[in-house]
């Protein structure tokens, strides 16, 4: 029976110590600040990317990896005859999949590529269990099972503090995200079915307080919380009184709370923070 190995895209909210114990691959998006090309989890970080872009002179500019990156990758890991199964970003925010999907055309390995229909520690649920599960010797088609079942159980959820960053990069025209900036907008996001729909806006902190609040009522309904991620780009209170509350209500699950990566922070933009959390009823 031929190994598999897993490969994923530097969005995935993967620890070091992750990605060295479970022999995950990750190939890195770039990032370009005032002209300058970042190469990420190589040449920056998630922490010290931050400071850049807030310091920057203009919104930086995210780019997925090069198709040569996934064929150099795939061919290396499949040179002993190994299956290899590449997760990568939803489609909705990132052509990175489709770069994997050319890549996986022209490798001489034999790679399965999917779109993991999340991001972050969402996307980072499913390499993780895709990886343990090959690390024990499963088959492809197990652990594509596998791979599914977490996407189904996993939930993600997104507050955006300001729009700035937003309509600097084109998805919002100029004088909406002024109007929403001045009303001191807020917007409650989920990522479902692989898109990024808008469930809550309202003015002022009280209605992100209200938005984290009804998530976590609604996690104390959900049987097994195995993983949740807390992912962010700049510390504020309400980051710090949601991750105190899952603390308090949720011992016994693990809690991983981390920047996340250059790409979304870019997208997402100063304060922005995602809860996301994997239950495992079975």
């Amino acid at each position: 029976m031929a190994k598999v190995k897993i490969v994923t895209d530097s969005s995935a909210q993967l620890t070091d110590e992750e990605l060295e114990q479970y022999d995950i691959t990750m190939v890195p998006l770039m990032v370009m600040i005032d002209n300058t090309v970042y190469v990420d989890h190589d040449t920056i970080t998630n922490e010290t990317f931050v400071p850049k872009m807030l310091a920057a002179h203009d919104l930086p500019k995210t780019s997925q990896p090069p198709v040569g990156k996934f064929v150099e990758a795939f061919d290396q890991l499949g040179e002993d005859g190994s299956e290899i199964l590449c997760l990568n970003m939803l489609e909705a925010i990132s052509g990175t999949v489709h770069a994997a999907e050319q890549a996986a055309t022209i490798s001489k390995s034999n790679v399965t590529v999917v779109d993991s229909q999340s991001t972050d520690r969402g996307l980072g649920f499913q390499v993780l269990e895709a990886a343990k599960l090959a690390q024990q010797g499963a088959d492809l088609q197990t652990i594509l099972k596998r791979v599914d079942k977490v996407r189904s159980n996993t939930k993600l959820y997104l507050c955006v503090m300001t729009l700035d960053n937003i309509v600097k990069g084109g998805r919002l025209p100029a004088f909406a995200g002024a109007i929403t900036n001045f009303l001191n907008i807020k917007l409650g996001l989920q990522v479902t079915g692989g898109k990024l729909k808008i469930i809550s806006k309202g003015r002022g902190d009280k209605s992100l307080r209200k938005f984290f609040n009804g998530i976590i009522d609604e996690m104390k309904q959900t049987p097994s919380i195995k993983s949740i991620g807390i992912s962010y780009v700049t510390e504020t209170e309400i980051l710090k009184e949601t991750v105190q509350k899952l603390k308090d209500d949720f011992p016994n699950a693990s809690l991983l709370e981390r920047v996340t990566s250059p790409t979304i922070s870019t997208h997402t933009g100063k304060g922005a923070f995602a809860l996301i959390y994997f239950s495992d009823p079975d």
